[in-house]
């Protein structure tokens, strides 16, 4: 695969491009300070960067769409330059809600259109005006949810062009399948994104989106902060990997960009988020070299099936809908739970649904915990 920091986009199965590389715009409103994402997202225009993702709940979309306006208006570029990928929040679901949610983006971002949006999470929470409702007793507040509803609503703002592309986030096999053959499917999920990097790899899942036209986008492709909040602090840093660090030096690169580089060499988009100037720079220089194939086989050996990002939500998600059912599938899960002890199994072995071979009753709750931690 040719790369250059000037054309690096890959097409996407309804026509459209998407650029392997982008930059995350998460952050913690409560500890980034206002205007640094503009200031970084203009600094990342002008490093090169055309491809931004973000999202209603990061709280800084307004900051993202300034920093867009502002680059336009002094002819760095123009708004078809740009890739902008939104995302669904889980408590936006209902079908109802769908296109009012995405004009929310729209009208925080002030622009006519985004590039892709996704579904964040092929779970639900209550409706409503907290993004995550909790109960008296601290408990997050689920709903049910159905998918291919979901789904129809966003085939009906693509229809209307409010969003070119349409993708998923955090989807496992089962739940790709459940869009990919529902009755009546206008437009297909286009991406799906999911932790990747080389700790974790994704070979199954990645062969089957592959299979199916879908771009894998993947997100923490550094691994992540150590932020114990929702990260598992016991995994490895990857960046600190000696493999990754003597290739680097070979290359005259960092782990960080040897990182990088391995899976947009393998047509995995990368979004490595950053609010430094110096590793915005410095993520967007892996153009100017290439891996060997014997380099891209030593780092896919890597892998671990480490999960970096662990979002407690998830876990409490599966535990107490355990026999609620939501499904459209009323199979048995529990052949395809090969629990990894370290993401969290031993909180799952607790749950004696998940141990016992009675079907599991709910095809949300299981497809989504397999995802979790088999990621397929």
């Amino acid at each position: 695969m040719s790369l250059s920091a000037e054309s690096h986009s890959v097409p996407l199965s309804d026509g459209n491009q998407i650029p392997l590389l982008g930059l995350g715009t998460y952050g913690d409103p409560r500890k980034t300070p206002k205007g640094t994402t503009v200031e970084c997202v203009k600094l990342a225009i002008d490093v090169g960067y055309r491809h931004f993702d973000g999202a209603l709940v990061y709280f800084n979309e307004h900051e993202v769409g300034q920093a867009i306006r502002e680059k336009i208006a002094d002819g760095t570029v123009r708004r078809e330059d740009i890739f902008y990928c939104g995302k669904l929040w889980n408590t936006f679901h209902p079908p109802e809600l769908v296109r009012p949610a995405l004009e929310r983006t729209l009208q925080t971002l002030k622009m006519d259109y985004v590039d892709l949006y996704i579904v964040e999470l092929p779970m639900a929470f209550k409706p409503g005006k907290e993004f995550y409702p909790r109960d008296e007793n601290g408990k997050y507040i689920y709903h049910h949810t159905d998918l291919c509803a979901t789904w129809e609503a966003l085939e009906a703002c693509k229809d209307a062009g409010l969003v070119k592309s349409l993708g998923v986030s955090n989807f496992n096999r089962r739940q790709l399948e459940l869009l990919l053959t529902k009755p009546g499917l206008k437009h297909k999920p286009v991406s799906n994104q999911i932790e990747c990097h080389p700790y974790f790899t994704q070979p199954k899942l990645l062969e089957y989106c592959r299979q199916n036209d879908i771009v894998v986008v993947g997100y923490c492709p550094l691994g992540s902060s150590r932020d114990a909040s929702w990260v598992n602090l016991t995994c490895p840093p990857l960046l600190e990997d000696e493999l990754l660090v003597s290739i680097g030096k070979k290359h005259n690169k960092s782990s960080a960009q040897v990182a990088l580089r391995f899976n947009a060499q393998r047509g995995v988009v990368v979004i490595p988020k950053s609010f430094s100037r110096e590793r915005i720079q410095h993520n967007f220089q892996i153009f100017d070299f290439s891996l060997t194939e014997e380099e891209m086989k030593a780092i896919e050996a890597l892998n671990k099936n480490i999960r970096f990002v662990e979002l407690l939500m998830y876990v409490c998600f599966v535990k107490e809908n355990r026999y609620r059912c939501y499904c459209f599938h009323n199979h048995n899960y529990t052949d395809h739970l090969s629990l990894n002890p370290s993401a969290g199994g031993a909180i799952i072995q607790s749950i004696p649904s998940m141990k016992n071979t009675e079907p599991f009753q709910s095809s949300f709750a299981v497809g989504f915990f397999v995802q979790w931690k088999n990621a397929y």
